[in-house]
């Protein structure tokens, strides 16, 4: 098998994301604010949200060994055909270095194909 990310790495960038979307999550569902105009007066509500028990939002989210492997692998062929592309652009220009102008040509269809 060709070299591929380390599932360690991989895991703990999923895990340093999750860990702020959670936050991100619990900061917008604690309260919610309501501003309303009724007979031309503005009224400002502020409702605070109560959580009962661990709902599935408040579990930790986890990854199983397999998706490890998965993530790391799709990561690693995404790499590479990455840089094959931005290797044929460059050829083509006739320069032997990539360039992120390269890259930043070949990212929308790479995206689209995967």
């Amino acid at each position: 098998m060709e070299n591929t990310f380390d599932s360690d790495l991989i895991h703990a960038i999923f895990k340093l994301v999750w860990s702020r979307r959670a936050l991100e999550r619990e900061k917008n569902e604690g309260t919610m604010n309501l501003d309303c105009e009724v007979f031309g007066l503005r009224l400002s509500f502020r409702l605070v949200q109560v959580k009962a028990g661990t709902s599935k939002k408040n579990r930790p989210t986890t990854a199983n060994a397999n998706a490890l492997k998965l993530s790391c692998e799709l990561l690693r062929v995404f790499v590479t055909e990455a840089v094959q592309r931005a290797a044929t652009i460059a050829e083509a220009e006739g320069t032997s270095k990539i360039e992120a102008t390269h890259l930043e040509r070949i990212l929308p269809q790479l995206l689209l194909d995967f």
